[in-house]
């Protein structure tokens, strides 16, 4: 399909819940409601192997609660058969990333390109476990597919808790040893799209690496907006910043003002702990359960042993009580779950008119709470008015109002295309270079009626009252080649789960699926060539939000209808 069809067909909506959050909700998580489904199982089918080799695979990993399930999603097979861990994008899909990581589709060969959703947990049972699993399974499925298709090429694209995946598969490729195993070679991996990256730096361009960090990547001569326009802030997860090593240039890291996944203001030290305790915790069971004996002996347990590995930190610097080193730094730097005890260097010691081991520790504790006070205050200039502002309306406001969504409706302003549509063209032209072959051109330049055509796409998702983007429905196939269904979109109406990012409900079993949606919630269905139908019936309650002043919606959408989806197995 072409890139301006795609952007045409493929609208996304300014009007419902996100389907992933980051560490920040660790601080707002006692406001946040779930709504689910009942789970579905189906006969798991295993379609599609690795040794069908593409020109380009996008490794594409979604946000909380939007990850393929091998119970519902028929998964991907590796060279010997065995189920791995991602469903090719024919066989699950994210509304969020679709219209993203599918532009680069071509009807006329679809074997030149395939986009690979990874399975990972995608909750917030153990933030922190969740990640590192979504990182060994991404780096074991493209390990997988580079060695049964040694010249395929590969983009990595991420959002909102995947984006914390992708930022750290990305990290570990670009500073990989020569001829580490690990993963793959950096050569291999043409662009990596990050759209909420928590590991942000304050200040740091777009194309982080690029010779133009705030105008595009190395590799695709497209304007990204005018000027050196980059959200304020810092990523709410310092610790998992860094460098990209080899793949500096081919970095596209996009971050709105507001999201605090992104751009949290620096000088919010408080909030930064409640962020890192937060990673160790089990979140998901504290926003259901509200606090219940369990959920209060986790966050006790956490409390604790951040408070023991701060007692322990200290014990290990003899000079501790004559350094400038505050409690509340210890903290934040033993609670970070990447915290590695022995690691850390000693804090810097004061200057003293008495050598430090001639002198007694508590000659030193009226600086040293002198030095608490001071940086408490310091440290914390920017919390009251981050609390003030409801950082959870702000950034995951109800009907897509908050700022974790604007990546699909951000053009304006200098910029030409939203984040997403930037990142579709730069994959589509990725997938153009992979195809013909030829080594990475880093002067190509897309096509003007492309981007000419992309542009009025984007008016129009602009003027346009709902915007209506795809919904979650699995497309079975029989056949060994899941790359040969292509689906077409129709527009209709798809439940919402609540603001927590958790998005619609996601249905992966071929099934006729009638669904009673959230109010004010639009999207299209997908269609493929009915033989079969099945009823089966979910229905999700709609969400209540309580009113908030500080984040008023974008747009405004009419009452949601009822409509059926229908999807069978094609031939």
């Amino acid at each position: 399909m072409a890139l301006r069809e795609f952007l045409a067909r493929h609208r996304i909506a300014s009007s419902i819940a996100a389907p992933a959050a980051l560490g920040v909700v660790a601080v707002v998580a006692a406001s946040w409601g779930l709504t689910t489904s009942e789970p579905r199982t189906i006969e798991t089918q295993l379609t599609s192997s690795v040794t069908e080799c593409h020109d380009m695979v996008t490794i594409s990993v979604a946000g909380r609660n939007d990850s393929p399930n091998s119970q519902t999603t028929k998964m991907l097979v590796d060279a010997n058969g065995n189920e791995l861990p991602a469903a090719l994008s024919g066989d699950y899909s994210s509304h969020w990333v679709d219209p993203v990581v599918n532009a680069p589709n071509d009807p006329n060969d679809p074997d030149k390109y395939a986009a690979v959703y990874i399975a990972y947990p995608a909750n917030l049972n153990t933030y922190e476990d969740a990640v590192n699993t979504g990182v060994a399974n991404t780096k074991q499925v493209m390990r997988d597919i580079s060695a049964a298709c040694p010249d395929t090429k590969f983009s990595i694209v991420g959002y909102s808790e995947g984006s914390d995946v992708v930022r750290r598969v990305a990290m570990d490729i670009g500073n990989a040893p020569d001829g580490s195993t690990d993963t793959v070679d950096a050569d291999k991996v043409l662009g990596v799209v990050i759209l909420a990256d928590a590991g942000r730096k304050a200040g740091e361009g777009q194309f982080i690496g690029a010779k133009d960090p705030f105008s595009n990547p190395d590799n695709f001569d497209q304007k990204y907006q005018t000027g050196n326009n980059t959200a304020g802030g810092q990523g709410a997860l310092p610790g998992t910043s860094g460098g990209f090593g080899k793949l500096n240039g081919r970095i596209a890291s996009f971050c709105s003002d507001g999201d605090l996944t992104c751009a949290a203001p620096q000088n919010i030290s408080l909030l930064q702990l409640a962020i890192n305790v937060g990673r160790g915790i089990n979140v998901d069971a504290l926003q259901n359960e509200g606090l219940t004996p369990a959920t209060g002996q986790d966050v006790a347990v956490q409390l604790g042993k951040t408070a023991m590995s701060a007692f322990s930190y200290i014990a290990t610097q003899p000079n501790w009580m004559a350094s400038n080193e505050t409690f509340l730094q210890v903290l934040l730097k033993v609670s970070d779950p990447n915290y590695k005890p022995g690691e850390v260097k000693a804090p810097t010691s004061g200057a003293d008119s008495i050598a430090t081991e001639q002198m007694s520790p508590l000659a030193y504790l009226p600086q040293k709470i002198f030095n608490e006070i001071v940086g408490l205050i310091v440290t914390n200039q920017n919390t009251i008015p981050v609390i003030m502002s409801d950082p959870y309306q702000l950034t995951l406001g109800p009907n897509g109002t908050g700022h974790h969504f604007d990546y699909w409706r951000d053009n304006g302003d200098g910029k030409p295309l939203t984040s997403a549509e930037y990142a579709a063209a730069w994959l589509t032209a990725m997938s153009k270079q992979a195809q013909s072959g030829e080594k990475v051109d880093t002067t190509v330049k897309p096509q003007d009626a492309d981007y000419a055509d992309a542009a009025k796409s984007a008016a129009v998702v602009k003027a346009s009252p709902t915007l209506d983007p795809p919904t979650t429905t699995t497309k079975p196939s029989t056949t060994t080649k899941a790359s040969t269904t292509k689906p077409t979109t129709t527009t209709g109406t798809a439940p919402v789960k609540d603001v927590a990012g958790t998005g619609p409900s996601v249905t992966k079993s071929g099934a006729t699926d009638s669904t009673t949606t959230a109010p004010g919630t639009t999207v299209p269905s997908t269609t493929v060539a009915p033989t079969t139908t099945v009823a089966p019936t979910t229905t999700v309650a709609p969400t209540t939000t309580a009113p908030s002043t500080t984040v008023k919606p974008e747009t405004t959408t009419p009452p949601a209808t009822t409509t059926t989806t229908t999807t069978t197995p094609s031939n």
